[in-house]
């Protein structure tokens, strides 16, 4: 037991599991260690869900190692302290009441707070077909909180594709002319550092790793993500490189049904051109992935999911 009340056990286990989530080098331990020396530093967290489907939440809900628990009532990593402030799901408090938690948060801690976007926004209209609760009788769009939450956030997170690329409520018509966190900001002309963790849903690890990232190292560099601001660790290489099927596709065997055996190429497979370490991550706790299930990479990753990759079980 330290001076900072952390067993040397507990100090191992939050070590380990941040390894196993981040670039590891020489400048990891130090870091590590000047958080326990030092005041345990809080970072508030507002997470807004926009145009989607809530998978994304559930999908971090699920995280194993650290669990949802150690995440948000616990120091996710030693010396750092999340605190979920907003969540419309998650929150106890409804209406009114929640929402302005989202707002006085961001008052109090402009420049430190990290904001998270899940799902797309519309902005037809203004914004008018996608609401977060009411001021004065009247409904305040989606779009509007954006305008005032994103210019004070120190980052934002857009978890899930919707929020990154617009994902499915920007999928052809598009009638709420719903668009991604990136097309937003420069729309509303506010230039913050916005870090992308696509998926459909994302994977849970993606998310805490991002989180771990941006707390040890601060907001990632060009270098570390890729052309569609993405983390080059976890979207560095395309799901077809390391594929459990790769093989048949060397020795030239296409599968031509479900269920048969064979690289699933013809059928649909966008594994070449998606950039995930499903195959080695895996999801379920690392249970199965599409791929091992007989079931084609359906691209979900990528900006343009879904039209551009339509019809999903044909060879593009």
């Amino acid at each position: 037991m330290g001076n900072h009340g952390i067993p040397r056990r507990e100090f191992m286990r939050w070590a380990s599991a941040a390894t196993a989530l981040t670039p590891f080098h020489e400048a990891f331990l130090p870091r590590v260690g000047a958080a326990l020396a030092g005041a345990v530093k809080e970072y508030p967290l507002i997470w807004m869900q926009d145009s989607a489907c809530s998978g994304c939440s559930v999908s971090v809900i699920n995280t194993i190692h650290p669990s949802i628990k150690n995440v948000i009532l616990d120091q996710i990593l030693p010396g750092h302290q999340l605190f979920l402030n907003y969540h419309s799901t998650l929150m106890a408090a409804a209406g009114r009441l929640s929402t302005d938690a989202a707002w006085e948060t961001a008052q109090k801690n402009k420049g430190k707070y990290v904001f998270i976007v899940e799902g797309a926004i519309p902005t037809r209209d203004g914004g008018i077909d996608g609401t977060l609760g009411e001021e004065d009788g009247k409904p305040v769009t989606m779009l509007e909180w954006m305008r005032r939450l994103a210019p004070g956030a120190m980052a934002i997170l857009a978890v899930g594709t919707c929020a990154a690329y617009g994902g499915i409520p920007s999928a052809a018509p598009n009638p709420t002319q719903s668009k991604g966190v990136g097309d937003v900001l420069k729309m509303l002309s506010v230039n913050v550092p916005v870090i992308n963790i696509p998926g459909c849903p994302c994977h849970p690890d993606w998310f805490i790793g991002t989180v771990v990232r941006v707390l040890l190292y601060g907001i990632p560099p060009a270098k570390d993500l890729d052309e569609h601001g993405r983390l080059k660790v976890y979207y560095g290489k395309s799901v077809h490189n390391r594929c459990i099927f790769r093989d048949y596709l060397d020795d030239g065997i296409f599968a031509t049904k479900f269920g048969e055996a064979g690289c699933m190429l013809e059928i649909g497979c966008k594994g070449p051109f998606t950039h995930a370490d499903c195959p080695i991550r895996q999801w379920n706790s690392g249970v199965n992935w599409c791929i091992n299930a007989n079931a084609p990479c359906m691209g979900c990753t990528e900006p343009g999911f879904p039209d551009a990759h339509s019809p999903l079980y044909q060879r593009r």
